[in-house]
């Protein structure tokens, strides 16, 4: 049974382009807060550098010994409006140069939690972090920003979706010599959930562990491989087979995230299970459409 697992495991990588898309370590900032924006600044560095050190190293670790692609080593960090409100400071530009100096010295890919949460209102270091998102996002290279500006039990706050809306044009503005590249960086959210992990729209939850690891998979070729295989069956069959399918995912995002966490010796905190589609050409999801017969979506002539 062992090695029926290994060999599907092997051929869902090398046939069905399954990789691990990221493992990010979720960093908490609440204890780096000050009233001196420099301080609280170095408190960061410190803190992130200390914590994601051997991130890198351990996730190549992993991918040696396993044989499974790890395609990202990310970090999310607290969101940065929660930190730097302790200081006085009227921009948060500094706090986003040191997190890409942070990132950039642990050798991680990117770094998300220049973010704000306003669903329900803003507070003056919200309006100041979404002021400073243009130019913080063009003038860094790892960091991604986010801002919540809805959600069911709140409403939604108008004034923020005026804001982000001037703050997207101010990005793609300050980034248009990269094809407005920032705003690719910059997610604006309804309903964020209160810890996300996953890029752009990353930070870490206030309700959280002090550090922990979460792994993101990517099977959308296993996903089509499993559907293919009951091609005309009946619809609970097929979702059958997309409930086994992401088991079988969702294993192999488990036995990294665990063993990324216990050698790190932080908390293992999910895996989020992403279909989104692969990095590479020629992977299944490319070709479906032809093979299935599918036909895109026209609109009925009015």
């Amino acid at each position: 049974m062992m090695n029926d697992n290994i060999l599907e495991t092997l051929r869902m990588i090398e046939e069905e382009k399954l990789d691990i898309r990221t493992v990010t370590m979720g960093i908490s900032l609440l204890d780096c807060a000050d009233s001196n924006g420099a301080v609280a600044r170095q408190k960061i560095y410190d803190k992130i550098t200390s914590r994601a050190k051997n991130l890198v190293s351990v996730c190549e670790g992993i991918e040696a010994e396993l044989g499974i692609p790890i395609v990202n080593k990310r970090i999310a960090v607290t969101p940065i409006a929660v930190i730097a409100g302790a200081s006085s400071e009227n921009d948060y530009i500094e706090y986003a140069r040191t997190l890409d100096a942070a990132a950039k010295a642990v050798g991680v890919n990117f770094i998300g939690g220049f973010s704000a949460l306003i669903d329900k209102g803003a507070t003056p270091a919200d309006n100041t972090l979404m002021n400073s998102i243009p130019t913080a996002l063009a003038e860094t290279d790892v960091v991604c920003s986010s801002v919540n500006i809805g959600s069911s039990r709140a409403g939604i706050n108008m004034s923020g979706v005026k804001r982000m809306g001037e703050v997207v044009r101010e990005t793609a503005d300050l980034t248009a010599e990269t094809n407005g590249f920032g705003c690719a960086k910059l997610v604006v959210f309804a309903n964020a959930v209160s810890d996300n992990p996953f890029m752009a729209g990353a930070f870490h939850g206030v309700q959280e562990a002090d550090t922990t690891i979460s792994v993101g998979v990517s099977g959308p070729g296993v996903v089509h491989r499993a559907l293919h295989k009951v091609r005309g069956a009946r619809f609970d069959a097929c979702a059958e087979a997309i409930k086994q399918a992401a088991f079988k995912i969702t294993r192999v995002g488990q036995l990294v995230g665990s063993l990324a966490a216990e050698r790190l010796g932080v908390y293992f905190n999910i895996v989020d299970l992403s279909l989104a589609p692969p990095p590479k050409s020629g992977t299944p999801w490319r070709t479906s459409s032809k093979n299935w017969g599918w036909k895109p979506w026209e609109p009925t002539a009015q």
